[in-house]
């Protein structure tokens, strides 16, 4: 029989059945389990074109920004990025409630229209003729706003996959632990909700950890083609084609990273991992930070850069990627003069960028899930509804906040500064984790239910 807390947040997947009910102790159907896992993949088929579809946008904001509007500087990409988190926190919590009331594929029918509607507007904002740039953030809000789907899938996964567990008696596994949605509880052996409190702490400290995580990597993907295109003097084409094929080896990478950190996890605990790997993200941005006496190209087209006395490899590289016809009307490449710290700032080469990504791009997948697991097992097996909202809500803060920083810091101040801050902020984080690291514990092993 289900446990009281469970019984509180689930919501029957087969009919009418109502929590302690006799009917909703039968095992279900083959047909039932069929029908379950058909609408299972086909959110995750969902989830995964959405995605993409993000992916794909992120790396063409700012070519496109610039192309349709030339009073837009990277300060406001910062907005126009901001925008999509911020349409989506509004909207999670009104498709969530909606789901509730009302069968869930009236919310996901609406958000995907409001998708569609919305990314037909993205591919026409050049068409006005003036304050194009808005246009463009009212868009990205809007697409952000069709994203808010993302709770009600949430939602039915983990309902559907909570079920199984109750039918197979397997409460310590589910289909979303791998993607590092929600992780069931340490024992099979809880069938009744554990008296105790929760720790306030540590369910703070977690959110606090998490937003972190997903600030770091929100001003990572945000500042990645703006730092190209002034360090390399790529051309807009350019940096969209390299900078995505980067992106896309990173997914990859956290992919690998998925599939091994669930073995090593078993063997050195969550909070090594995610202590791991907040070091490697703070390596990472280090390694970012400029050095030397070589300065980028500037963007002028009546200036020839002569600070550069010798060819690097990371021109090498990129003489090598080079179209063989150079495309005349994609304007000046370079730093753009109006950074003045295009001056005396020296570039960030080729070969730091790429490991600075490789580090970054194995270090957030392992905080990101690890962050999702330690805060599942601290609230252990009571109603988590709510603390997961607040979780979902830090989230997306972070990705509200995260690129408004960085493109602010980084058009003011420049790269040295813009990465220092965060290599700070990340050293606040480890030790805010060293800090709470041993109350960072499961809800049964913190009353005593099993032994760590």
């Amino acid at each position: 029989m289900a446990s009281p807390g469970i019984e509180a947040e689930e919501d029957p997947l087969l009919g009418n059945r109502t929590p302690g009910s006799r009917e909703w102790d039968i095992i279900e159907t083959e047909e039932h389990y069929k029908s379950r896992w058909i609408s299972i993949r086909i959110l995750y088929l969902t989830m995964f074109l959405s995605s993409v579809g993000f992916s794909i946008v992120i790396m063409s904001i700012w070519p496109y920004l610039q192309k349709i509007d030339q009073t837009a500087d990277a300060s406001f990409l910062g907005w126009v990025i901001a925008s999509f988190s911020l349409g989506q926190m509004v909207a999670s919590p009104i498709f969530g409630l909606w789901s509730n009331y009302r069968p869930r594929k009236e919310p996901l029918t609406v958000s995907i229209f409001i998708s569609v509607a919305a990314n037909c507007l993205y591919a026409y904002v050049h068409v006005p003729a003036s304050h194009n740039k808005y246009y463009m953030l009212v868009a990205r809000g809007l697409v952000g706003f069709g994203a808010g789907n993302v709770a009600v899938i949430r939602s039915y996964i983990a309902g559907a996959t909570s079920l199984q567990e109750r039918t197979s008696s397997m409460a310590n596994t589910s289909a979303c632990q791998a993607l590092g949605f929600i992780l069931g509880p340490a024992s099979t052996d809880e069938v009744q909700v554990p008296q105790g409190n929760i720790d306030q702490v540590a369910v703070v400290a977690t959110n606090v950890l998490f937003f972190v995580v997903l600030f770091i990597f929100a001003l990572f993907e945000t500042i990645v083609t703006p730092l190209t295109m002034d360090m390399y003097a790529w051309t807009r084409e350019q940096a969209v084609l390299y900078d995505g094929v980067i992106l896309a080896a990173l997914g990859v990478e956290a992919v690998i990273i998925f599939m091994g950190i669930k073995l090593l996890a078993k063997k050195i605990g969550e909070r090594a991992i995610l202590l791991g790997g907040l070091f490697v993200v703070w390596v990472g941005f280090f390694i970012l930070l400029p050095w030397g006496n070589q300065f980028p190209k500037i963007q002028w087209e009546d200036l020839h850069n002569n600070s550069i006395p010798n060819t690097t490899f990371g021109e090498i590289i990129i003489t090598l990627w080079k179209s063989p016809r150079e495309d005349h009307n994609e304007g000046p490449t370079g730093c753009p003069i109006e950074q003045a710290w295009c001056f005396y700032t020296p570039m960030i080469h080729l070969a730091q960028f790429l490991t600075s990504a490789v580090l970054i791009g194995i270090g957030y997948p392992s905080c990101n899930v690890m962050s999702y697991t330690l805060y599942s097992k601290i609230l252990g097996p009571k109603p988590q509804g709510v603390y997961m909202g607040w979780l979902t809500a830090s989230g997306s803060a972070a990705r509200i906040l995260g690129p408004v920083f960085i493109s602010q810091v980084y058009t003011s101040w420049g790269p040295r500064w813009a990465f220092s801050l965060v290599c700070g902020i990340v050293v606040l984080t480890i030790l805010l984790l060293v800090a709470v690291y041993k109350r960072l514990v499961a809800f049964s092993v913190r009353h005593g239910r099993i032994q760590e």
